[in-house]
C-alpha cells in the first residue's frame, strides 16, 4: 500500500474508532494480527463482540467499500475472527461488520455501518 493510501486508511480507522465510541462500543483492539489474519477494529457492545472491517475511499472513487469485500476477504475475516476467538476463549455472540468511511476533497468524512457482512 503506499503512503498516501496507508495514511487515508489510518485515517479512516481512526475516524471508525472515534464513531463506535461514540455510540458505546468499547474497542478491545485495533488491527490484531496473528499470522496472515488482520482485524481492523474489534469491539465489544453489550454482549456482543463486534469484528470490523475498515474500508476507506475517496468520494471519487468508483467502487463501492462493500463490493470490495470479496469471498476471499470474508473468508479470511470469519477464520481469523474464530482463531481470535478460540485463543481469547470468548463465550461472546458475534458479528461481523462493515464501516464504511468516504472522504471528501475537504477532509470530511461521512461514515456509514453495515451489520452482518457474513
Amino acid at each position: 500500500m503506499s503512503g498516501l493510501a496507508t495514511h487515508i486508511g489510518n485515517r479512516g480507522e481512526d475516524a471508525a474508532v472515534e464513531w463506535l465510541r461514540e455510540r458505546g462500543y468499547y474497542i478491545v483492539e485495533r488491527n490484531w494480527r496473528a499470522g496472515s489474519y488482520e482485524i481492523d477494529i474489534i469491539a465489544q457492545h453489550f454482549d456482543t463482540m463486534h469484528f470490523v472491517e475498515v474500508k476507506t475511499r475517496h468520494i471519487s472513487g468508483w467502487q463501492s467499500t462493500f463490493d470490495s469485500i470479496n469471498e476471499q476477504k470474508r473468508r479470511t475475516l470469519r477464520r481469523g475472527a474464530m482463531l481470535y476467538r478460540q485463543i481469547h476463549r470468548l463465550r461472546h455472540i458475534i458479528q461481523f461488520d462493515l464501516i464504511s468511511v468516504v472522504v471528501d476533497d475537504h477532509g470530511n468524512s461521512t461514515i456509514e455501518l453495515t451489520e452482518n457482512i457474513l
